[in-house]
């Protein structure tokens, strides 16, 4: 059985199979991304009916605190802008178009040079619980936005 081990291992070496010894010719260069384009401002939405419950409140207000404390500059130079709409009131209708939120939402609208981008952030909802988790959370998805990741 060893010899049997051992021709095969010689055979493997004669026809000159290195498996795992192979080193690459060429390394090939990286690629780097185009780098995305900075947005041009970011929008944060809580919207809402004239009723709420606590938890939809509180989406609100932890938004409303994360931009706050977290983006003061920007919110201050127009680039973030936050507000809490409430799409019953026909004074809102225009927003309420734009986005299209059917109930108690938060959405992060982005104008770029590519145009207007919006996304309804359901993960808030999840983390109400914890509202140091909350903070961080959206605190990260606003300055990705900010950087001009869409995604």
């Amino acid at each position: 059985m060893i010899l049997l081990f051992l021709l095969v291992g010689v055979s493997l070496i004669a026809a000159g199979c290195t498996v795992g010894t192979q080193t690459p010719e060429k390394a090939t260069p990286a690629i780097s991304a185009p780098a995305a384009p900075q947005p041009e401002r970011v929008e944060v939405y809580h919207f809402h009916r004239t009723q709420q419950c606590y938890s939809c409140k509180t989406v609100g207000e932890y938004a409303e605190e994360t931009v706050k404390t977290r983006f003061a500059d920007e919110l201050q130079s127009g680039r973030v802008v936050f507000g809490h709409i409430n799409i019953e009131l026909p004074e809102n209708r225009a927003l309420v178009d734009r986005y299209g939120p059917t109930g108690s939402s938060l959405w992060i609208g982005v104008y770029n040079k590519t145009g207007f981008h919006k996304e309804e952030d359901l993960r808030v909802w999840y983390k109400i619980g914890d509202k140091d988790e909350y903070i961080t959370y959206l605190g990260t998805v606003i300055r990705k936005k900010l950087d001009g990741e869409l995604s």
